[in-house]
């Protein structure tokens, strides 16, 4: 079967909730993505074939086909065009997928995929709201759903508890990965790790013009004591503010080619989409997708969790990468070794493309072969995808 490869992969730093990046549109966003990719490969914007954002809030200023947008606030020529992905927090991991499979189809030889979500403008459960404002109905209220699932509330917070108790997970456990995270990623920026990935944003704060390139939430000064000593989101649970994943503004892309236009271009891949999964699992448990994701991914590639170097499980809330961890017997000493959404940020449509690169390029570091990535998903989805370095 064809290949695809990775190329290169850059994100903004993570705007924090009515941060530096607030007042970016989301077009503008992505567009810092795009446009760097182009420039850091020398890449003739006329090339690229397809650009392939996921984006979850997709109301304002991310509708219309935000990845088109994006195309138009770039370097690229128009006649680029671009399409938008909702697989939930997944998608512009989706978005990579779909770029691979593009590729390896033999149908297209470049593509740029990513995704961007600028929260402060477009908050989390936006559609919904302002449907409910307009009378519109939800997603949920069809005969169909409501006999399958009467009274049921879809609820991540809910899933979120239910993973905890379902895998092990206690309070102690939930505390103490908060705080690694933010420690984890202090000890990233203090080795510099994320110079490849991030790219400068120019942003005016007060009047002034400022280089954004840190993640806005990162908090140095955490401590465990003061983590401890938070209240649950819901009275009796286990999950805290500090244990949940940031609200974050920002964008990430990934430049994806085939065999062909890696002979044809000259360029020199960091990675190989080794493979690439994808399942359904209960809704009302919601977040509980990783699990079989990733057992259904090393069954098919018939690797075992210990040939895995790294492991990027998106810290929607600290329970799903614990529970995955228990569940598949992983090691914790591999498991989002730069720190992860509690600490960095989730701008949801753009995750998935964020996590390939710090994988990508932490594999690179530490000499490991194969990394994982898994996001969990709404409504019980998620995607799972092994990567192969080849900077070995």
């Amino acid at each position: 079967m064809a290949a695809a490869y990775i190329v290169d992969a850059v994100r903004t730093a993570g705007g924090r909730r009515n941060g530096r990046l607030s007042q970016v549109s989301p077009a503008d966003l992505g567009a810092v993505v795009v446009n760097a990719l182009l420039k850091r490969n020398d890449v003739d914007p006329a090339l690229i074939e397809d650009v392939i954002f996921g984006c979850v809030s997709q109301i304002g200023p991310q509708t219309f086909n935000v990845a088109r947008t994006v195309v138009l606030a770039s370097d690229l020529p128009i006649e680029v065009p671009g399409v938008t992905v909702d697989r939930q927090c997944g998608s512009g991991q989706q978005a990579i997928h779909f770029a691979a499979q593009a590729v390896m189809s033999g149908n297209q030889d470049m593509i740029i995929a990513g995704g961007v979500e600028n929260m402060s403008m477009t908050p989390i459960g936006s559609p919904l709201l302002v449907a409910a404002k307009a009378g519109m109905r939800t997603p949920f209220d069809g005969a169909a759903i409501s006999a399958r699932y009467p009274g049921v509330e879809f609820s991540q917070f809910v899933g979120a508890e239910r993973m905890a108790t379902k895998y092990g997970v206690s309070r102690d456990d939930l505390d103490n990965f908060a705080y690694q995270s933010h420690m984890k990623g202090a000890a990233a920026y203090d080795d510099n790790r994320f110079d490849r990935e991030i790219v400068p944003v120019n942003v005016e704060v007060e009047g002034e013009q400022v280089v954004h390139n840190v993640d806005e939430g990162l908090r140095r000064s955490a401590s465990l004591e003061a983590i401890q000593g938070l209240e649950p989101l819901q009275e009796g649970g286990l999950i805290t503010a500090a244990s949940a994943s940031q609200i974050c503004d920002g964008s990430a892309a990934v430049l994806v080619v085939s065999e062909r236009a890696l002979k044809q271009y000259g360029f020199t891949p960091l990675a190989k989409i080794h493979d690439m999964a994808v399942v359904g699992s209960d809704p009302t448990m919601v977040l509980e997708g990783p699990i079989p994701a990733s057992q259904k991914i090393l069954q098919r590639t018939g690797l075992k969790i210990e040939d895995i170097g790294l492991y990027e499980v998106n810290e929607a809330f600290g329970s799903v990468p614990l529970a995955w961890k228990n569940a598949l017997g992983a090691d914790l000493s591999r498991l989002n070794v730069n720190g992860g959404a509690q600490a960095l940020g989730h701008p949801l449509g753009a995750t998935g493309a964020k996590l390939m690169g710090t994988l990508t390029y932490e594999l690179i570091r530490r000499k490991e072969r194969y990394g994982l990535l898994s996001i969990c998903e709404g409504l019980g989805t998620a995607n799972a995808t092994i990567i192969e370095n080849l900077q070995m």
